[in-house]
């Protein structure tokens, strides 16, 4: 399936690659240049056929692109008086989750841009793991940031990226996770930009990340959409996904944002209660802000300060999310939920043991809220869930029961 047809219509996009309000460029003037320039570049790469065949190359041979769609044979089956459930098998891309998708499309970026180094942040660590493989690849130096609490929660991927042969700098500043990591990146980019590129993780920051990885991430819902016609000969009632930056989520909704039949919905980490502190759920829980260069939803305190977040999985503790989702949640035309650490862990064990498939904690919270939705819409329905990414890099996070 091309690349090219990974390409939708970025519904919502105004000036400035707004999304309705949200978006748009809020940087030091001294980043402008750099941005300006990365959007130029992008422009010129996008519609440069060599560059999409390259691309697309890649995406098949050694990302591993189709990537699957699973029904599952024992949960959701529709005799057991659920909806049918599908899982769109992002887990097994070459790293362990969609993010090789962008990192891929941003490296062969920064070097048609002339940038011969790779910065980037990561979180649960499949970004900074997806980046230190696209810069191993294209032989370019790459440092990752990443806070220490994760580092100290995500070790085996911490061990990944310093084979592939990355800088893994630790960050140990405010709550010493990915916010902060992505703090300290923006601070380097803000003196090296003119030799390195920035290689963001999520659909965030400021204008043109937030187009760009969606571009880059849009291949997931195309080929959901065109696999789950195959499979049923209709289209889901509904498609779900996780959300923390949301670059899973938005690339897997791209597909099916013009079938007004579709839902679409984002499943935002619960934690452990509803006050601030206590879940990282912005869009449930939060409100219109400015944070890393873009205005969209985010979690803060009355004084307008960032407040501190929480969720067992790492990749999903960020108080901010992505413009366009911003838009989806305030057009109606997605709608966002949250579920608990309990939850999320329960659906990780549930998975494991009925299906022989290990998720990621992230992608858990998006399989605990697609099993509750599947009793609602009864063995009629259909669902299709974006399993983001593998569960090997969490194991250690959960209690081993049984074992």
């Amino acid at each position: 399936m091309s690349i090219a047809s990974a390409s939708p219509p970025h519904v919502g996009t105004g000036p400035a690659g707004r999304f309705g309000p949200f978006g748009g460029r809020y940087v030091p003037e001294t980043l402008v240049p750099a941005l300006e320039d990365l959007e130029r570049g992008w422009g010129r790469a996008w519609g440069d056929r060599g560059f999409r065949q390259e691309l697309e190359s890649l995406l098949r041979t050694y990302v591993g692109r189709p990537t699957p769609l699973h029904r599952l044979r024992n949960l959701g089956t529709g005799k057991d008086g659920l909806a049918r459930i599908y899982l769109k098998r992002e887990d097994l891309c070459h790293t362990g989750s969609h993010k090789l998708n962008n990192a891929l499309g941003q490296a062969l970026l920064a070097r048609a841009l002339g940038r011969n180094r790779i910065i980037a942040e990561t979180g649960a660590g499949q970004h900074g793991v997806a980046s230190a493989t696209a810069a191993a690849l294209l032989g370019m130096p790459c440092r990752v940031y990443m806070g220490t609490e994760d580092m100290a929660r995500q070790e085996l991927n911490v061990v990944r990226m310093r084979l592939l042969g990355a800088e893994v700098r630790a960050v140990d500043s405010g709550s010493r996770t990915l916010k902060d990591a992505t703090n300290e990146a923006i601070r380097e980019w803000m003196t090296t930009y003119r030799d390195t590129h920035y290689l963001i993780g999520s659909a965030v920051g400021p204008h043109p990340y937030p187009t760009l990885v969606r571009t880059l991430q849009s291949v997931i819902g195309t080929e959901a959409r065109a696999q789950i016609l195959e499979a049923e000969g209709r289209l889901p009632d509904g498609v779900v996904a996780c959300v923390g930056g949301g670059s899973n989520a938005i690339g897997f909704f791209a597909g099916f944002l013009d079938d007004p039949e579709v839902a679409l919905v984002g499943v935002e980490a619960g934690g452990v209660g509803e006050e601030l502190g206590a879940h990282a759920a912005s869009l449930v829980r939060g409100r219109p802000g400015v944070l890393h260069g873009a205005y969209s939803y985010l979690l803060q305190d009355e004084d307008g300060q960032i407040a501190p977040t929480h969720s067992l999985a790492a990749g999903l503790d960020y108080p901010g999310v992505g413009p366009e989702h911003a838009f989806l949640r305030t057009s109606g035309r997605a709608r966002y939920v949250a579920v608990s650490d309990e939850a999320a862990r329960g659906a990780f064990l549930t998975l494991s043991r009925r299906e022989g498939i290990i998720p990621a904690l992230e992608s858990a919270h998006a399989v605990a809220y697609a099993l509750e939705w599947a009793r609602e819409l009864g063995p009629e329905g259909l669902l299709v869930v974006c399993l983001s990414g593998r569960g090997d890099k969490d194991v250690n996070a959960l209690p081993q029961e049984g074992t």
